[in-house]
């Protein structure tokens, strides 16, 4: 498979002509007869971006068009990815009114037989959105990071396999067959997540953090998220908040505070000093761990470390997670050039 994931948004647009008329498949070069029987699929942020290589294989070209690392919250698309959305046969963004720019850009730019799919919306019914500190109901964005709870990361799955099945129902055996390893692959990541985190001390599965990636995660397996300090237009929190903040932590005596490797902040790092809570800055929410082409640079990849960080974190240990082997289910390896 061929697979776009730049951390930085012009090395991203420069990546873009390269995944349309790229070769190669698991780094070696093929004829432009098989490129161009492939599919053409683009996708959003990087985890999802994983997820669907998994599934689709070296069957299709994949281009992630929103750098890692970026603020995938208010991410614009530069007017260049619209040549590649002209050519997509597939468009998969999460939904859940994360990405509506470039909703909106494949909708103006996708060729009319192309199928967009918002896959957010179609496996979470509106009575089950969770709206929280930094998505609140009167903004009428729900919490979206889905793909941080493997239930929902296995349900990605199943939209994307039938969607890739109903544009190309040559290759359905093939998609059928990595979706169902990939979905091995997310319960054998359940099932350690469910082991490890029993080894917190007290069961104090308690979470506060910067930026509430882990809303879903935390219903689905047993954790309270106590707060997330960072509002709803993506600033610091005012001081009033901050000293509510400092008092809940003290009061709960919280041992760690959860920052994101993605949103920086020298507030919460001033809360954990004058709460007297460790500060952790390392959790990521959409920025894959490694480098492109390492195994870990991918969503399972990322989960393990932010479970593994968590758990750690609050005086567990990880043995399950720590002995997953951690690599793509399809059969070749991804390129991700630089």
């Amino acid at each position: 498979m061929t697979l776009i994931l730049s951390r930085a948004a012009a090395a991203t647009l420069a990546a873009i002509p390269l995944a349309l008329t790229a070769c190669s498949s698991g780094g070696s070069p093929g004829s432009s007869s098989e490129e161009s029987e492939r599919l053409r699929i683009v996708s959003t942020v990087a985890p999802l971006t994983s997820i669907i290589a998994n599934v689709a294989g070296d069957k299709a070209t994949i281009t992630g068009i929103v750098p890692e690392g970026t603020n995938s919250h208010t991410f614009q698309p530069a007017p260049k990815v619209a040549v590649v959305m002209e050519r997509a046969d597939i468009v998969f963004v999460n939904g859940l009114q994360l990405e509506e720019p470039t909703f909106e850009l494949a909708k103006a730019n996708a060729p009319k037989d192309a199928i967009v799919v918002k896959l957010g919306d179609r496996v979470l019914p509106e009575s089950q959105y969770i709206y929280d500190f930094s998505f609140p109901e009167k903004d009428g964005k729900p919490n979206p990071h889905l793909w941080t709870d493997p239930t929902y990361a296995g349900k990605y799955a199943d939209v994307i396999k039938d969607t890739l099945v109903q544009r190309d129902p040559a290759n359905a055996d093939y998609y059928v067959s990595n979706h169902m390893k990939f979905i091995g692959v997310a319960t054998d990541l359940s099932n350690a997540l469910k082991t490890d985190q029993a080894t917190i001390p007290g069961g104090k599965k308690e979470l506060l953090t910067y930026h509430d990636a882990y809303a879903y995660f935390a219903k689905t397996y047993g954790w309270n998220v106590i707060g997330a300090v960072q509002p709803s237009n993506f600033e610091d929190p005012q001081p009033k908040e901050i000293a509510r903040i400092i008092d809940q932590i003290k009061s709960r005596k919280v041992p760690v505070i959860f920052g994101s490797e993605v949103f920086p902040s020298k507030v919460l790092a001033q809360i954990a000093r004058e709460s007297g809570a460790r500060y952790e800055e390392t959790l990521r929410d959409d920025d894959l761990p490694g480098k492109p082409g390492d195994s870990e640079h991918s969503w399972l990849g990322l989960m393990r470390y932010d479970y593994t960080t968590m758990i750690k974190g609050l005086g567990g240990t990880t043995t399950a997670l720590d002995a997953l082997q951690v690599k793509d289910v399809a059969p070749d390896t991804a390129d991700y050039p630089q």
